[in-house]
């Protein structure tokens, strides 16, 4: 039996392949997933995704199961008891981000309707196609990820420079990434 060619960034590693197979430049429309995705690209700034997605299911219990609501109600208390789990990334910063961003998330839904309407709003609501022959063509970030970090920013969210905004970009299928000897380019 023939293996599939993946992608080269996620090769080797069976967290990171399911990840690449399932997830990676699908086009994700929910707003709960939205959020977590959010959060989650937030917390890799620095760090590499593999570590973010070994933390997932950690990350799903310290954060209400990305009930933005819920993230949004976190008070110092909670905080505090955030910055001492080790089951999740431990940045004081990037925690208070994320409850910082759940009230952000919450005025964006509110004002255009949901947060997919407003990030999807970024490729006039249809994905982008890139068609990288390997890893090194993928860019880290675009004019498009610094118009989104911009707008972010100005709207008071945290831990949204233009290099996190490309990797959620990628993550939620905005943008399609996959290199074209890859099984999933189809998508």
């Amino acid at each position: 039996m023939k293996k599939k060619t993946r992608c080269a960034w996620c090769v080797g590693n069976e967290l990171y392949e399911k990840y690449h197979d399932e997830e990676w430049g699908i086009p994700v429309h929910d707003d709960k997933k939205l959020f977590e995705f959010l959060i989650l690209e937030s917390f890799q700034a620095g760090l590499s995704w593999l570590t973010v997605l070994k933390k997932r299911e950690n990350f799903r219990k310290a954060f209400a199961d990305f009930d933005v609501q819920k993230v949004a109600k976190f008070n110092a208390a909670k905080i505090e008891t955030l910055i001492q789990d080790a089951g999740i990334i431990r940045n004081k910063l990037k925690i208070e981000a994320a409850v910082n961003n759940a009230k952000k998330f919450i005025e964006i839904q509110k004002e255009f309707g949901s947060f997919d309407a407003y990030v999807w709003g970024f490729t006039k609501y249809k994905a982008i196609v890139n068609n990288p022959k390997i890893v090194k063509e993928i860019p880290a970030k675009t004019a498009l990820s610094d118009a989104m970090s911009k707008d972010m920013g100005k709207r008071g969210f945290k831990f949204r420079g233009s290099t996190i905004c490309y990797a959620f970009m990628q993550a939620v299928g905005m943008v399609n990434d996959h290199t074209t000897d890859c099984w999933k380019k189809k998508y």
